[in-house]
């Protein structure tokens, strides 16, 4: 059997070593147009910051580590210029030579990638404005840094990259402001968790303008639309990536909903023994089961593993993407996993949402907060996604949550878990038992949350809420709900009979507890309508800076 790969990154080196450990007699070529395969390209932003101190050390296999271990030959700077699946032929042009010549191929695997997105901006082509996609972006941002020396930079957007870049820029000296043309930063979470992102961003430092549009770059600046001009001797673009297609589009295989290239779970495209696999292919939901778009180093490395089996005879098969991703910045880690609220909403669901805050561990041994917000379907109890962030413990969480949703989880199913317990690295009943805890009081226990945003749109629109801050006094006269009234746990018992108990009631404390503990008591006696407010006077904060943003 003859095979072909074209790219030679993280899907088209797995697909080849793959297909290899399946078959000694197949012989393998891969063709990669770049100089640099098989790269970590996530460790990009550390190496610009200086954590990573040798380029060499994410690129650690060239092509006669492939050709001594594997018996892949990978051929460097050649790139694929056509396919022609009638004929099973590809046209290659060797670009350090200029020489044209053609191929023949048993199986095809297109594994050509993502490109970063260049918004049309005046002044993108400047030599101070760059993208970071590969290991030459990199290189010669590093060369730009250490030759120019820039005092101010300008990242716009606020994506995965663009939040790891601005912690290391700033690691090397750089004042770093952040654009973003959406109302919040990560547009990938929820507003009430990316809140916190952007707050902590502004804590260390960074300046952070949202929704904002640009019109021009110039040499020492970013013009804004409101004429406003932000000084940037370096300027970022990372808003976002596009598949590479054209290739494929041309060889007559099919696109999906959207713009991937469409396979199925064997990475088999419409073509015949023609497979695709990482970035330039579209995914289904692990949740939805629909078509998604989401190119993730993970599920590229997984893709291709599967594209290389199934075309030597294996049997692999993808199971489908929950997006999963994580990323520190400065300090705070940020990790989610299937749906967002917003996406379940659209999906049609009808959600529970809560946010737990908890230390990840015990606070006697410096334990620090993190923030959950849980999604679950309210109808089958499953549990539909999460997002986390916090200083410490997020990676264990959020695999914990996307195992869970993986094998179709309900929110009653996370309190059963028996995770490993010991006091350097979780509380008792862990937060995410805990998370499973409240999410399956609101659905099952009639325990239902009300979310801030929710209790001030409300309060808003004149409707008459009872709102009972069941903390210490203290606590209520540095800061409360708005019309709240201070009734400390302790003493609700005590003044029941003087409230309506045919009136709506939200409860609420810091976090949530103890707002749930106080609707436990009115809900025990006979109060029909009680709430305990999500997250506690912690979340109604953080929702009352970005609506107030909005």
């Amino acid at each position: 059997m003859k095979i072909i790969i074209i790219g030679a990154v993280a899907a088209g080196t797995s697909a080849a070593a793959k297909a290899r450990r399946n078959s000694e007699d197949a012989e393998i070529t891969v063709y990669e147009k770049d100089r640099f395969i098989s790269y970590s390209g996530c460790g990009m932003p550390y190496f610009l910051g200086g954590e990573v101190a040798r380029a060499e050390e994410l690129t650690p296999r060239d092509p006669a580590f492939f050709r001594d271990k594997y018996n892949v030959d990978i051929r460097t700077e050649h790139e694929v210029l056509s396919v022609l699946p009638e004929t099973k032929t590809a046209t290659i042009k060797n670009l350090k030579t200029g020489d044209v010549f053609t191929d023949s191929y048993d199986k095809l695997v297109i594994a050509t990638g993502a490109r970063a997105v260049t918004p049309p901006i005046a002044g993108r082509e400047l030599k101070h404005v760059f993208t970071l996609r590969g290991i030459g972006d990199m290189l010669r941002i590093e060369a730009f840094l250490e030759e120019q020396k820039p005092k101010s930079a300008a990242i716009v957007g606020t994506g995965f990259i663009g939040l790891e870049m601005c912690e290391n820029l700033m690691r090397r000296g750089i004042r770093v402001t952040l654009l973003e043309k959406l109302p919040q930063v990560t547009p990938g979470l929820d507003a009430d968790v990316a809140v916190y992102v952007e707050e902590h961003l502004k804590s260390k430092g960074a300046s952070v303008l949202t929704g904002v549009s640009i019109t021009r770059i110039t040499e020492r600046a970013v013009e804004l639309a409101d004429g406003t001009n932000i000084e940037a001797d370096f300027v970022l673009l990372s808003t976002g990536v596009r598949p590479n297609t054209d290739l494929a589009q041309a060889a007559g295989i099919r696109l999906g909903t959207t713009g991937a290239i469409q396979v199925n779970e064997r990475m088999e495209t419409n073509l015949p023994d023609v497979f695709a696999c990482g970035d330039c292919i579209e995914q289904f939901h692990v949740v939805t089961g629909k078509p998604v778009y989401r190119p993730l180093g993970s599920t590229a490395n997984k893709t291709g593993r599967i594209a290389g089996d199934c075309m030597t005879g294996g049997s692999l098969a993808y199971r489908g993407t929950l997006g999963t991703g994580i990323f520190r910045v400065m300090g705070l880690d940020v990790g989610q996993t299937g749906l967002t609220e917003r996406e379940a909403k659209a999906e049609g669901y009808d959600t529970v949402v809560c946010h737990n805050i908890k230390p990840a561990k015990p606070e006697y041994l410096g334990g620090k907060e993190i923030v959950i917000k849980a999604i679950a379907d309210r109808m089958s109890g499953r549990l539909l996604g999460a997002q986390v962030v916090g200083p410490e413990g997020v990676d264990k969480r959020v695999d914990v949550f996307a195992t869970a949703i993986s094998f179709g989880a309900k929110a009653e199913d996370l309190f059963y878990l028996d995770l490993a317990y010991a006091p350097p690295f979780s509380t008792t009943k862990d937060p995410v038992m805990y998370t499973g805890m409240i999410l399956d009081n609101a659905i099952r226990a009639q325990r239902p949350l009300m979310q801030a945003e929710e209790l001030i749109a409300r309060q808003e629109s004149g409707e008459d809420i009872t709102v009972i801050d069941a903390r210490v006094t203290a606590q209520y006269d540095k800061a409360h709900v708005d019309a709240a009234v201070n009734i400390p746990h302790a003493q609700l018992r005590d003044a029941v009979d003087s409230l309506d108990r045919d009136a709506v009631v939200v409860t609420y404390c810091n976090k949530g507890t103890t707002g749930n503990a106080a609707q436990n008591i009115l809900i025990n006696r006979g109060f029909k309508r009680v709430y305990n407010l999500s997250g506690g006077m912690n979340q109604y904060k953080m929702a009352l800076k970005y609506l107030k943003k909005s």
